[in-house]
C-alpha cells in the first residue's frame, strides 16, 4: 500500500504554512546522502512516501485542483478549466458571488448607545454609564453581554462585577457570573476561572450546559485540570456531552501526558455516536509524532478508518500532522529506525528536576537572579496555562541590528501569535521606558498579542526562559540566540549535560529570518538525536568530516552506516 503525499518540500515551507507552528518538530523529507552511503532521512511508518512525478500530475499542494476542459458534441458549449466541479471545494460560494441575493431588505444595524469602556470603572462611573444608557433591556445584562460578545479586558468586567456585587448586598446574577467567566476562558486567566469556579461550586448543585462547557476549558488549562473531568462527569448526569467538551477533556489529557484517559474519552465520544471534532483527532496524531509504541500508532492508523467510513475530510494543518506523524527518522542505507531527539517522560521529568534544583533555585554562579524576584515569577507562570513558545524578547530583539528593537520583537511576536499559539515575552523593564530603540505602542502591541514578564535591568533572562518552558511541558519551545553553555556546565554530571543539550536541540527555535517587513523563518529542528546508536545488528556512528572545524555546542553531519550480513 502506497501513500501519496506531496507540496511539503522542505522544512521552511512546512514551518512558515504550517498554523500548528511550534506544538512539535516538523520536519522535512531529510536525506543526508554520505560518502559512505549512508544518510539520516525521514521515511513513513509502514508505507511509503513517494514523489508525485511532473509526468503524472501538475499538483504541488495538498490539495490538488481538478482541472478540465470537456466539449459536448453538436454544441460549443464549453466547460471552462477555472469552472469548479459541482461537488468540488468552493463551488458553492462562487456560485452564490454569481448569483448574489438582493439586499434590499436588510434591516439596518442597530448601533450602541453607549461605548463599552476599555479601562475598569469605579462605582460612580458605573452609575453615570447606566444613567446613559437608553436601550430598552436591563443595563446589566445588556452591557456585560456586549463585552463578553467583543472579549473586553477581564479587569474590566470584575469592575462591573464589583459594582453590582455592591448594590445587590454580594449577590451577582448566573448569567453575569457566567459571561465573566467566559471572558476568563477567552483570555486565559486561569487564576480568574478557579475563583469563579470556587464561587459556582459553593452556591450551584448543578449548572447548565453552558457553565459547565467554560469551566471545563478553563480548567483543563490550569494545575487543578483533573477537576475537568469530574465536572464532565456531573454534566453526565443531566444531558450528554457535547464534542467540544470531549475535545476539551481529550486535548487537556493528552496536554498533561494522560494518554489513556483520552483514549477512554474518545471511545466514550464514538460510543455516543457523536462525531469527533477534526481538532479532537489531530492532537492525537500532534501527540502520536514522538511516540514509538505499536498499540498507539494502531489506534491512529483505526482514526484514518474513520475518516474514511464517515467520509471526513482533514483539513491543511490536520493533513500536516499525518503526514509529520507517518515521517520517522531512518537510515537510508539499511532503513534502521534512527532514535528521536525527543526525551522519553522518565528523562523529561529527571532533567526537568535537576535544571530547576542545580541552575534556577540554586548552584548556578552566572545568574543575577534575586531569590525574591524569581518566586515572583513562579507564581506568575503557575497562574498561566502552559506555554506553547517562550520569547527571550531583548534577545530576538537585538537579533537584527539595524532595525528598531521593539519593531523587531512585534514582527516575531505577531506572527506567532496569528498561529494561535500561546506566547510568553520575557524582557526586562527598560523596555517598557521610551527611547529611540524602545517604542511605547509597539511594546503595548506586544502585551496585547503575547503574555509578558518584564524582570529587573540587572536580572538575567536565562534562568527564566528555563523555567517557563520546563514548566509548561515537553511541548513547549523556546526561541533565543543563546547557546546556554554556562547553564550546561552548572549540571552536576555528564548524563545530565547530555539529557539537557538533547531536550536544547529538540526544543530551541533559532530565527534564520525575522527582519521587519519578512516572512518568520526558523532554523531546521532535527526529529534525530545525533550520537552513536546500535539495534544489534547494525551500527549508526555519527562523525567529523576532515577540514571541518566543529565547536563544542554542534554536532555532525555524516553518518557511517555498519550493517552486520546475514
Amino acid at each position: 500500500m502506497t501513500f501519496c503525499l506531496f507540496g511539503i518540500q522542505s522544512f521552511l515551507k512546512l514551518w512558515k504554512s504550517n498554523p500548528y507552528l511550534g506544538l512539535g518538530p516538523r520536519h522535512s523529507y531529510l536525506s543526508l546522502f554520505l560518502a559512505d552511503s549512508c544518510g539520516i532521512r525521514n521515511q513513513p511508518r509502514w508505507f511509503s512516501l513517494k514523489a508525485m512525478s511532473s509526468q503524472n500530475t501538475k499538483a504541488t499542494n495538498l490539495v490538488a485542483k481538478a482541472r478540465y476542459l470537456r466539449k459536448y458534441k453538436g454544441s460549443d458549449n464549453q466547460v471552462s478549466s477555472d469552472s469548479p466541479h459541482f461537488f468540488s471545494a468552493g463551488a458553492a460560494k462562487k456560485r452564490s458571488q454569481m448569483n448574489p441575493q438582493s439586499k434590499d431588505h436588510d434591516l439596518p444595524p442597530v448601533r450602541n448607545t453607549i461605548q463599552l469602556p476599555t479601562q475598569p470603572l469605579n462605582s460612580e462611573e458605573w452609575d453615570k454609564l447606566k444613567a446613559d444608557f437608553k436601550g430598552k433591556t436591563r443595563f446589566e445584562s445588556w452591557i456585560s453581554s456586549q463585552m463578553a460578545h467583543y472579549h473586553s479586558p477581564v479587569d474590566v468586567a470584575k469592575s462591573l462585577l464589583a459594582w453590582v456585587a455592591a448594590k445587590n448586598n454580594g449577590i451577582v446574577d448566573y448569567d453575569l457570573l457566567v459571561r465573566y467567566l467566559h471572558l476568563c476562558v477567552v483570555h486565559k486567566q486561569t487564576s480568574e476561572v478557579i475563583d469563579v469556579y470556587e464561587i459556582m461550586k459553593a452556591r450551584y448543585k448543578i449548572l447548565d450546559s453552558g457553565g459547565y462547557t467554560l469551566l471545563i476549558r478553563g480548567l483543563i488549562l490550569s494545575d487543578r485540570w483533573r477537576e475537568a473531568f469530574l465536572l464532565l462527569e456531573d454534566l453526565k448526569k443531566v444531558m450528554t456531552p457535547s464534542k467540544k467538551n470531549y475535545n476539551d477533556c481529550i486535548q487537556g489529557a493528552l496536554l498533561h501526558q494522560d494518554v489513556n484517559t483520552a483514549w477512554n474519552l474518545y471511545q466514550e465520544l464514538l460510543g455516543h455516536d457523536i462525531i469527533p471534532m477534526l481538532e479532537t483527532l489531530k492532537a492525537f496524531f500532534d501527540f502520536g509524532k514522538d511516540i514509538k509504541d505499536d498499540n498507539y500508532s494502531n489506534k491512529l492508523l483505526d482514526i484514518l478508518l474513520y475518516l474514511r467510513n464517515n467520509q471526513l475530510y482533514p483539513g491543511e494543518s490536520f493533513a500536516h500532522s499525518i503526514k509529520t506523524w507517518f515521517e520517522s527518522g531512518q537510515c537510508s542505507g539499511c532503513g534502521k529506525t534512527i532514535e528521536s531527539i525527543q526525551l522519553s517522560p522518565e528523562d523529561y521529568e529527571f532533567l526537568k528536576g535537576r535544571i530547576m534544583r542545580d541552575v534556577i533555585d540554586g548552584g548556578d554562579q552566572y545568574k543575577k537572579t534575586t531569590p525574591q524576584e524569581l518566586k515572583r515569577f513562579e507564581n506568575f507562570v503557575k497562574s498561566c496555562p502552559p506555554f506553547d513558545i517562550v520569547i527571550d524578547g531583548l534577545n530576538v530583539a537585538k537579533m537584527f541590528p539595524k532595525a528598531r528593537e521593539s519593531q523587531l520583537l512585534l514582527n516575531v511576536v505577531s506572527q506567532l501569535a496569528k498561529q494561535n499559539l500561546r506566547l510568553l515575552v520575557l524582557g526586562r523593564k527598560h523596555m517598557l521606558r521610551k527611547s529611540s530603540q524602545w517604542r511605547m505602542d509597539e511594546m503595548e502591541e506586544v502585551q496585547k498579542q503575547a503574555r509578558c514578564f518584564f524582570a529587573d535591568n540587572i536580572s538575567k533572562d536565562d534562568p527564566f526562559l528555563l523555567y517557563a518552558t520546563l514548566h509548561s511541558g515537553n511541548h513547549c519551545k523556546f526561541i533565543t540566540n543563546d547557546l546556554m553553555r554556562d547553564h550546561k556546565a552548572c549540571l552536576p554530571d555528564a548524563k545530565t549535560q547530555r539529557l539537557f543539550f538533547k531536550w536544547q536541540q529538540g526544543h530551541q527555535l533559532a530565527i534564520i529570518n525575522g527582519f521587519p517587513g519578512s516572512k518568520l523563518t526558523f532554523q531546521n529542528i532535527l526529529s534525530y538525536d545525533t550520537v552513536v546508536q546500535t539495534t544489534g545488528d547494525s551500527w549508526h556512528i555519527p562523525y567529523d568530516e576532515d577540514l571541518v572545524e566543529r565547536y563544542s555546542y554542534e554536532v555532525p553531519t555524516k553518518w557511517l552506516c555498519l550493517h552486520q550480513k546475514t
